[in-house]
């Protein structure tokens, strides 16, 4: 084989440690928009981000350059570092938690996830985050640990 082709679509979720501050709704698009800024100097290709203020969702092409820990990794960290100069005082010391849940989507099911990330500010009015990740780990067959899939700090 002459080259290396791979199509790797991931939905992406992280939520900010408990202990940390929201991201306040006005900064939202601008953390969406340097997220997707993020991705695309990593290789990657991002179709939709969105969420709600304690927790980010991102469907996105995983750059076949980089492992998914180490995308997820530089996503978190620079975000982090960019969100604290939007607003020293407010923000000082925001961070996300250490964890995140990724799970591979179809080509087939790439438009409704795309939907369901977009209406993440509707879909929050019924389901606490909890519940909402609960379900998507479920639904992938992931098996987890109640004790650390919600860690705390």
């Amino acid at each position: 084989m002459g080259s290396s082709l791979a199509k790797n679509d991931i939905h992406i979720v992280f939520h900010i440690k408990y202990h940390s501050m929201e991201i306040r709704d006005e900064d939202l698009g601008q953390v969406f928009a340097y997220i997707g800024g993020l991705i695309r100097n990593m290789g990657g290709i991002p179709m939709e981000i969105g969420g709600i203020g304690n927790h980010i969702h991102i469907l996105t092409s995983l750059p076949k350059t980089i492992a998914l820990s180490d995308f997820v990794k530089n996503i978190k960290a620079y975000s982090s570092k960019w969100i604290k100069t939007l607003d020293e005082s407010y923000y000082e010391g925001f961070c996300w938690q250490a964890g995140y849940g990724a799970f591979s989507v179809d080509y087939r099911n790439l438009d409704q996830t795309a939907h369901y990330i977009r209406n993440q500010a509707e879909h929050h009015h019924r389901t606490e985050w909890s519940e909402e990740y609960r379900h998507l780990l479920d639904e992938a067959g992931i098996a987890y640990d109640e004790r650390y899939a919600f860690e705390t700090d």
